[in-house]
């Protein structure tokens, strides 16, 4: 984090000496690295001058590579334009967490007066005039060693993650969009107005390299070693297992040689028809790997996952809004066929896609990772192109699985939402796909925060506590 502390020589500017060590303490608590002034570079360490704002900028600029989010601690009342011509001039373009110091009711004589409390909404009412977007703390006033603070830094450290993550982004589309799922198109021209490049493969392409690998090649043989060790598969044909073996070190490669940090694949059903297995274990060993992957070349799909996997750290997964449960108005079964990453089941297996079996046979359909998904909480997400309105949509919120039985095949769960038949309201009424990306988080505040502040996603956040859409 960069740090920007805050100081006006009207106000007792000792508390900028303290206010500025206590935030070093309390950023490096929670394990990050900080990049600030020292005492020595500027009076205690803050930016109060206009030659201390752009002596902390050209320090920013010079770790621009290092810098994922910049605090801006006020210990007093801070000099408001000091601050916003540090940002303008260090132009890092990274969230920012503005934090104000509450004052002590028994300090209050001009030697210890903070007057952060007022000082924080000229910084604020300062970065909007300058076009600088913001984030703020939960409370008004939060001391940098509270538990409110600590929270607001690891929700904050979330934010940055996701907003960094999409700089640059490189999308792997591994086939074209099946005819019948109309619902998965997307506009590449509105992802890369947002930094989102989208590289392509066709899957004759896939298919010609793997019949060039032979079976001893030692990528061939090394991802092999990988999906056993992975999933249970001893009741797969060992014809179909190298067969997804190559498939996935063609992905792999391919991958690392574009640059590529998550996909979406073809599957429905060209890999079933014409190579004979589907893709579902390689796809979710990657989801499991943080490289998130989806079905049915669903662009869209893969960033919320991507976005959710940022949040928490943890994998995500691509399911369909399948079943209603019983007459649960809050509940519902969340369904794939299956490519979840091994971190949502409670157990799981290698099996047969039982669908689309009925159709080219049991034996070109081996590959999928089955499963009840464990009951935990979760949230959710998905992001798609408004390509008639030419911008970015989407809505997140929260709920839970459970473990209610469901006595059925694939990747399922049932999930528990409140007022879920609003939220499907809401997902009809505004045309969005029945794909929605999932992870055993609470990570909703960060990526509404994200999206919508800044990466200017336009993003419905279901049952916001504040009751705000």
């Amino acid at each position: 984090m960069g740090l920007i502390v805050g100081n006006r020589g009207f106000f007792p500017d000792h508390l900028a000496k303290s206010g500025r060590e206590e935030m070093i303490r309390a950023l490096q608590s929670a394990g990050m690295d900080v990049v600030a002034l020292t005492p020595e570079e500027s009076k205690y360490g803050a930016v109060e001058t206009r030659e201390e704002s752009r002596r902390c900028a050209e320090l920013f600029k010079k770790n621009r590579d290092r810098i994922d989010g910049i605090i801006v601690t006020l210990p007093n009342f801070g000099e408001e334009r000091a601050i916003a011509d540090t940002l303008r001039l260090a132009d890092l373009r990274v969230p920012v967490l503005i934090q104000a110091t509450p004052d002590d009711p028994k300090k209050m004589t001009i030697a210890f007066r903070r007057d952060s409390f007022c000082g924080k909404m000229s910084a604020c009412n300062n970065l909007r005039q300058y076009g600088i977007p913001y984030s703020i703390t939960t409370l008004h006033t939060e001391a940098p060693d509270s538990p409110e603070f600590t929270k607001d830094l690891q929700w904050f450290a979330a934010v940055c993650r996701v907003v960094n993550g999409f700089r640059n982004l490189r999308v792997g589309a591994i086939g074209a969009r099946p005819a019948a799922f109309n619902t998965v198109r997307y506009s590449e021209k509105i992802l890369e107005a947002n930094g989102i490049s989208i590289e392509t493969l066709d899957l004759s392409e896939v298919l010609g390299r793997i019949d060039r690998m032979k079976d001893t090649d030692d990528l061939a043989q090394g991802k092999l070693a990988s999906i056993k060790k992975y999933v249970d598969s001893k009741d797969v044909p060992a014809t179909a297992l190298m067969k997804m073996a190559k498939l996935g070190a063609v992905i792999d490669q391919w991958m690392a040689a574009t640059e590529v940090s998550i996909s979406a694949v073809q599957c429905w059903t060209s890999l079933e028809e014409n190579f004979g297995v589907v893709p579902c274990t390689v796809m979710s060993m990657m989801s499991e790997q943080l490289l998130s992957s989806a079905c049915e070349v669903d662009i869209a799909g893969v960033l919320g996952m991507h976005a959710l996997q940022l949040a928490s750290g943890t994998p995500s997964a691509l399911l369909d809004w399948n079943n209603n449960y019983g007459t649960d108005p809050n509940k519902a079964v969340c369904f794939h066929c299956a490519n979840l990453p091994k971190h949502f089941f409670r157990s799981f297996k290698m099996d047969f896609q039982e669908i689309i079996a009925g159709t080219v046979g049991k034996e070109n359909t081996y590959g999928t990772v089955v499963g009840l998904i464990k009951p935990e909480k979760m949230s959710f997400a998905r992001f798609s192109t408004d390509d008639t309105a030419g911008k970015m949509r989407g809505y997140v919120g929260e709920g839970r699985f459970t473990d209610d039985p469901l006595n059925t095949f694939g990747g399922a769960g049932v999930v528990e939402i409140p007022k879920m038949q609003r939220l499907l309201h809401y997902i009809c009424e505004n045309g969005f796909e029945h794909h929605v990306a999932a992870n055993l988080s609470s990570v909703a505040p960060a990526l509404h925060e994200a999206a919508t502040r800044y990466l200017g996603w336009e993003t419905y956040w279901h049952e916001r506590p504040d009751g705000a859409s």
